[in-house]
């Protein structure tokens, strides 16, 4: 079969490389999976850097995100059978309930553990989720990390989510646009930041009602405040890092919730804790989501027909461009695989 290694981490779009290797076979308890589509994560790029998750495995095979069909049954699988229609979890393990650390040593693509940008994928039989019908492949393989990483953030902390009431998004990365999405199908308030007029028409599209260009006002979260009566919003999904972090808690509301969900503009040597003590905020990190929750996000989805924003699809022989396209960060939207030939 036809597949995408890392063998050169450490070397960005040049770690990657397309090779032939023998089609595998499901153990016990796992099943075999026909990936039609694949998508990237800037997670991917960090590993190809070598600046995530530690040291790889030989000749990995990256990305977490897939879709496709289930092609070949391990021995005591009864919960699916040939021909299921699904993605892969992230998070191989991880089931239901709180994040465990243990969890990430089962992350695809990652550590020891191959990932989905090959023709075929074995993957656990608890791995795998049902994907709605309406959506084609390449908008399925969307999910796993983006999609539920938004959902998760914003409707599985059940204690912060306020019908209602207004959030604020950064960027058009996939998690910030499955947020607004999200968001306004559920009758949120969707504020967002963006680097370009383009983009911005494009988020009003989306349904956001106030969009604010950081490259014009990079202190944006002034007009947050304005465009909010001064109060601030709800939540803010915050995925810049060391680079944003003090602006949305500055954009958040007197008892609101940041979501820490990327790190795209790098960390900071120090974090101010007075606004969280004195807005008396909520911080909470956000690491994508359990296989329950991406059950619980497919229905949401379902009832909405949400459809994802993919920004282009690439074939599996031009897998390098599409990082490449991830690297350069002009994307809105996701970037998708093509593995099917």
């Amino acid at each position: 079969m036809k597949a995408v290694v890392i063998r050169n981490q450490g070397k960005g779009v040049e770690a990657w490389k397309l090779v032939e290797r023998p089609e595998p076979k499901p153990g016990p308890g796992q099943v075999l999976l026909r990936v039609r589509a694949a998508s990237l994560n800037y997670r991917d790029y960090m590993i190809a850097k070598g600046v995530y998750a530690g040291p790889l495995g030989q000749d990995i095979v990256p990305l977490a995100d897939g879709a496709g069909e289930i092609v070949a049954l391990g021995e005591g699988v009864h919960q699916w059978k040939v021909g299921d229609r699904v993605a892969s979890t992230y998070f191989q393990t991880w089931q239901d309930g709180p994040m465990r650390p243990e969890y990430f040593d089962h992350q695809l693509g990652a550590k020891s553990n191959d990932g989905v940008l090959a023709e075929y994928a074995v993957l656990s039989e608890n791995g795998v989720v049902r994907i709605p019908d309406y959506l084609s492949f390449e908008e399925a393989a969307t999910l796993p990390c983006a999609a539920l990483t938004a959902y998760t953030a914003i409707f599985e902390s059940a204690e912060h989510f306020r019908p209602g009431g207004s959030i604020l998004v950064q960027g058009t990365g996939g998690v910030s646009l499955f947020a607004a999405q999200l968001a306004r199908a559920h009758g949120l308030r969707v504020l967002a930041t963006t680097s370009s007029a383009a983009k911005a028409a494009r988020l009003k599209e989306l349904g956001a009602e106030v969009v604010v260009n950081y490259r014009d006002v990079p202190e944006w979260q002034t007009e947050i405040l304005r465009a909010t009566n001064g109060e601030g919003v709800d939540q803010v999904l915050e995925v810049g890092g060391g680079g944003t972090l003090k602006r949305s808690f500055e954009a958040v509301k007197f008892g609101g919730l940041v979501s820490v969900i990327g790190l795209l503009t790098g960390v900071g040597p120090e974090v101010d804790p007075l606004p969280i003590l004195f807005k008396a905020l909520h911080v909470e990190g956000v690491i994508v989501g359990s296989r329950h929750a991406f059950q619980r996000m497919n229905r949401a989805l379902e009832r909405f027909q949400i459809h994802p924003i993919v920004d282009e699809v690439f074939p599996l022989s031009r897998a390098s461009d599409a990082l490449a396209k991830l690297e350069r960060g002009a994307h809105f939207g996701k970037i998708v695989i093509r593995v099917d030939s």
